[in-house]
């Protein structure tokens, strides 16, 4: 039975990673995975994770089910880091919160729940956007459509974006990226953020809005400011909430879907249809990164170490940009590269060509995603000179 199936090609970032591995050179750099490394090369563990952890394995009392929402509490501390303790969407109890196993089954359960409840919509990506976003809504049978995001030039195309969104048919599903784009780094300002509600408004459409790294572009407040804006001005919202970044808990698989609608009692119907939704794909969401995150937000101490820790993972990514573009400033090239001091997150897309990428893995043994998605985190004081020295020599 199995005789017509056919070998496809791996996940390119996986190949990339093994690539990696088994390359013998010792100033080999790792500017692929999307992970946080800290200045020896490391994903750490946060010490405010480290000690929820403890604390958990004395406190908990049970390996029960947690149920297809998942942890209550998780949730509660979910809406309130998305639209603020003092929001008037939680006032009105207008939002309802589904844990998921990450921000990626946050977006299957997303991409499910618009087919089966909305069909016939379309879903608009920018272009570029993360990869496996067209993997995840093609999967649940979507109808995916683009709209520009980066010209030519590799700047953001503002205006391009806000033509497509003025023509796409009312009722369509847009995904917007609420801060550190992946993979550009390129992110709305408020003003911006601002016209783009106008359309949305206009042409009736539906933003999901994918919320992967709070807290990794200026803050968590100010991260969440295109969130907050859409859900406080319009009658339904969907969003797809990720603490794998920002608690540094990739494996544990802790992600959050939210479907914010009119009134509360639409918000209920639409999460009855959210739990079978879940029930149906993965019945219960793993439940130790939601206790971790729980545990952190009842505790002012752990909350408090937390947010410094997110703070320093912030301030050293946006100080690597800068000492980016400050490298390639002896090679005459700091002000072509001048956006990467400009972009949020962990990604830069950098401008490189597939051409060029491929000669920094084979003669400088530097690793990147073919469309030039660079990992700023992946760069360190040892590594910087090296990786700038080599990205002159194939861009000249």
């Amino acid at each position: 039975m199995f005789e017509p199936i056919e070998r496809v090609p791996g996940d390119a970032i996986l190949g990339l990673i093994q690539q990696f591995k088994d390359d013998p050179n010792p100033q080999k750099v790792d500017l692929g995975v999307g992970v946080y490394r800290d200045e020896d090369g490391v994903t750490p563990i946060m010490g405010a994770v480290k000690a929820a952890e403890k604390q958990l394995i004395d406190d908990e009392a049970t390996k029960a089910y947690i149920g297809s929402h998942g942890d209550p509490q998780y949730g509660e501390h979910v809406l309130k880091m998305v639209f603020g303790a003092e929001s008037a969407v939680l006032a009105d109890k207008r939002a309802s919160a589904t844990q998921a196993p990450g921000g990626t089954g946050a977006l299957r359960l997303a991409a499910d729940f618009i087919a089966s409840q909305l069909p016939g919509k379309s879903i608009w990506l920018s272009d570029p956007t993360w990869p496996n976003h067209l993997g995840v809504f093609s999967a649940a049978g979507l109808e995916i459509q683009r709209y520009p995001y980066v010209d030519a030039q590799n700047r953001l195309d503002f205006d391009g974006m806000l033509a497509a969104l003025e023509n796409i048919p009312k009722g369509d599903v847009v995904v917007l990226h609420a801060c550190c784009h992946n993979p550009t780094g390129f992110d709305l300002s408020a003003d911006q953020w601002q016209t783009v509600l106008k359309v949305l408004k206009d042409r009736e459409l539906l933003p999901l809005v994918d919320f992967a790294y709070q807290g990794f572009g200026n803050g968590i407040d100010e991260d969440a400011y295109g969130p907050r804006l859409l859900a406080e001005n319009l009658d339904e919202v969907l969003i797809t909430q990720s603490c794998s970044k920002n608690f540094g808990i990739y494996r544990e698989r802790t992600g959050c879907f939210i479907a914010v609608a009119r009134d509360t009692e639409q918000m209920e119907n639409v999460r009855s249809q959210l739990a079978i939704t879940a029930r149906e794909n993965y019945s219960n969401p793993p439940a130790h990164g939601s206790a971790i995150v729980a545990t952190i937000f009842n505790s002012d101490a752990l909350y408090q170490q937390w947010h410094d820790e997110l703070k320093t993972m912030r301030t050293r990514i946006n100080d690597l940009r800068k000492k980016f573009v400050a490298g390639l400033e002896p090679h005459g090239l700091a002000d072509r590269f001048a956006y990467v001091a400009e972009q949020r997150g962990m990604f830069s897309y950098t401008g490189l060509t597939e051409d060029q990428v491929k000669t920094l893995r084979d003669e400088h043994s530097i690793y990147m995603v073919g469309s030039g998605r660079a990992n700023v985190a992946g760069l360190n004081d040892a590594n910087m000179e090296y990786v700038c020295n080599a990205i002159a020599s194939v861009v000249k």
